[in-house]
């Protein structure tokens, strides 16, 4: 949409500063103290990051703030292995995808409880905001069958914050700038939570609402897309945390949690396709009540449980045409469609350890209740509501044993099922006023794993590892199930997937500088596909366990304090990819560069004042078009950023960052840009 911008006006600047000192807020807590320990899962070999805070293994409510970002999808982009891209089409979903495994593959957790859709698990992660999180931690292949199923090529795990003083709160305020400072949207969180000798309490909220984001000067404008501020591109999401716990003595913690998130979104348009579909989520809702627990019943003996219940709403639109105005159309793509899920379960494990030796026993319940329904145009006959009911349980031991003073071995093994009891579908009749309820073939499924690591740790500023995990992945209702508008039938007997990971590693300190490489290879067997056959005479396409994949390479991490006032850091990540797919000859990994790199360095040329540039550099990577079938590479890139960031004294901190600094115009999928030249300006206030 071209505007003419304009630099924001004082009383908006004003407006802004009113909002984010409209409260006392406090100490951040750069270290440890405020990670809430009984939401973490189990991620091994930090014993050396934990030394170095610029460590990019788990990242840190730090250095999200520092680096400015506020979402999952944002930050997760500094950790090495880890790649964030639009999915593109009409969805408008931003995905992680780890060292060549996608998000079906890395589960998402919130304090170690699973965030997962049970009709498709198609979740969008950029809905995840980060403020009121105190550690987004990264597990890449080696997930521990602690954690429960489904980590097979990663793990990731928004660990919330607990607080560490008797009064504490803090009020943060970020207001974005397109790339002539006009208005694009804002950031607000505040926190306020008290730590008692035997009690803790705390509450919590974040809230993003962007107007839109700009393209960049240099973009082409296209029938579907004129520049400027990009057509579609506005969501609003926010998010409140309550927390209470109880701890009787220094072992014992009892914890209760409340979150709610809900967020709204729109999807910009292909910008060249003539048959770019027109969809919206008017609302996109997760919610979470959870209790997590320790107990040491002795000096060797602790029991640690997990119990939730989550629900999951959202409302899918189809329109007629990018006005999103009429729903006229007889075309599958006019409609409006609900979701309408639950899950409750939990977890048990108890951990027995002596003075060389740790054995864990664990054992995961869930059950999933999946409820759909749309309304179909041009009659507006609202389908009844079609069920499916899904019980998932796992039990896994795990026994690290020290093998020496310096040497560790662990080795794991699960075992998983799945119990599928309901799956409706509804059949519409030729008039599209009415059909036929039936249900899907229930059919149940099983999967074992095993893995193994070795730590050897020689030194206290040395650390090798070596593991190997195999680990599945049972496929999701849509995969088995779904008609795909009615270009699939289904395969109720579809397998898990299996992937095979193995990993050598090390870490070493230099005084004051610290290197970590990692090198991995990975395959994958039974991998899920789509293939086409023929079906009763019609061409028609089936998930059927046919793939197979590759994925090998390299991990490099450093960060060195230079002098008193010059620090830089940085890390660099190969992926290579081979993918198997029977169906598509020329198939291709979409969305993963070979190479990524990002490297920054903070300058402190006076007390308080901190600069910090950075560059975020890929080569190009593989996307397909929308007919798809034909692919081509498209968004290497070399996006510089800087940010000036001043403490006013302990409490206050003001920061300016800019973005894309050379407006650098680039896409990662084809037909969907990112965004150009963008600023911030940020505010913390901590008591």
């Amino acid at each position: 949409m071209k505007k003419s911008r304009v630099f924001l006006c004082s009383t908006a600047l004003t407006a802004l500063v009113s909002v984010m000192t409209g409260g006392i807020a406090v100490a951040d807590q750069a270290g440890a103290d405020n990670v809430f320990t009984l939401g973490q899962i189990t991620v091994y070999g930090r014993s050396l990051d934990q030394q170095i805070e610029d460590n990019f293994s788990s990242l840190s409510s730090e250095m999200m703030w520092k680096f400015d970002r506020n979402n999952l999808t944002d930050a997760i982009t500094l950790v090495p292995g880890v790649n964030v891209v639009n999915t593109g089409g009409s969805r408008n979903e931003t995905v992680i995808n780890v060292r060549g495994f996608n998000r079906f593959q890395v589960p998402l957790s919130l304090d170690g409880i699973r965030v997962y859709l049970p009709y498709d698990n198609r979740l969008d992660f950029s809905r995840f905001l980060t403020p009121d999180v105190s550690e987004i931690q990264v597990a890449k292949g080696y997930v521990s069958v602690l954690d429960g199923p489904g980590g097979m090529g990663g793990a990731i795990n928004l660990v919330t914050r607990k607080p560490t003083k008797e009064l504490e709160a803090e009020v943060r305020g970020s207001l974005s700038l397109d790339r002539d400072l006009g208005y694009g949207g804002y950031t607000t969180f505040g926190m306020v939570g008290s730590r008692q000798e035997k009690f803790y309490v705390q509450a919590s909220g974040a809230l993003n609402k962007r107007d839109h984001f700009s393209l960049s000067n240099k973009f082409t404008p296209t029938a579907n897309e004129d520049g400027g501020e990009r057509e579609k591109s506005d969501t609003r999401d926010w998010r409140v945390n309550v927390k209470a716990g109880f701890t009787p003595n220094a072992t014992d913690e009892y914890s209760i949690s409340y979150t709610r998130q809900e967020g709204s979104k729109n999807a910009p348009l292909h910008t060249t396709s003539p048959q770019a579909q027109a969809w919206s989520w008017p609302y996109w809702n997760i919610e979470s009540i959870y209790f997590l627990s320790t107990t040491s019943f002795t000096d060797n003996l602790t029991l640690k449980t997990r119990l939730y219940y989550n629900t999951f709403n959202n409302l899918l639109r189809g329109f007629d045409d990018h006005t999103q105005t009429t729903q006229t159309s007889t075309a599958g793509r006019v409609f409006n469609s609900w979701y309408d899920d639950e899950a409750y379960g939990g977890s048990a494990q108890f951990d027995y350890t002596t003075d060389n030796n740790r054995l864990s026993v664990v054992f995961h319940y869930r059950r999933d209740e999946h409820v759909e329904y749309s309304q179909v145009f041009p009659t507006g006959f609202i389908e009844p509501p079609q069920k499916s009911v899904e019980d998932t349980f796992s039990v896994a031991i795990e026994d690290r044993l020290e093998l020496s003073s310096t040497l560790s071995l662990t080795a794991g093994f699960s075992y998983d099922w799945r119990d599928l009891s309901q799956s409706d579908e509804f059949a519409l009749n030729n008039t599209r006023n009415g059909g036929v309820l039936f249900g899907y073939p229930l059919v149940d499924a099983d999967a074992w794993n095993a893995q193994g690591r070795l730590d050897w740790t020689p030194s206290a500023d040395t650390s090798v590892h070596l593991s190997l995990s195999s680990r599945t992945r049972f496929p999701s209702l849509f995969e088995r199930f779904s008609s795909r508008f009615g270009g699939a039938t289904s395969n109720p007997d579809l397998k898990a997937e299996r992937a095979t990971n193995v990993e050598v590693g090390a870490s070493k300190l230099f005084g004051a500088v610290r290197l970590e490489g990692n090198l991995f290879y990975s395959w994958v067997d039974d991998a899920i596909v789509s293939f086409p056959f023929i079906y009763n005479g019609s061409s028609v396409s089936q998930s059927r366990n046919v793939g197979k994949a590759k994925y090998y390479g390299v991990e490099l991490v450093f960060a060195a304090d230079l002098s008193d006032w010059l620090m830089v850091g940085g890390n660099y990540t190969y992926v290579h990819q081979d993918i198997t797919d029977p169906s598509i000859a020329t198939v291709r990994p979409v969305g993963v560069p070979k190479h990524k790199l990002f490297v920054y360095s903070d300058i402190t040329p006076m007390d308080g004042l901190v600069l910090t540039p950075s560059i975020e550099a890929a080569d190009k990577n593989w996307t397909d078009v929308p007919s798809g079938a034909l692919y081509y590479k498209t968004g290497g890139r070399l996006i510089a950023n800087f940010r000036a960031g001043y403490a006013l004294n302990e409490n206050v901190d003001v920061a300016l960052q800019a973005r894309n600094i050379f407006d650098k115009n680039y896409q990662l999928v084809d037909g969907y840009p990112q965004e150009g030249r963008n600023f911030a300006v940020n505010v913390r206030i901590r008591y």
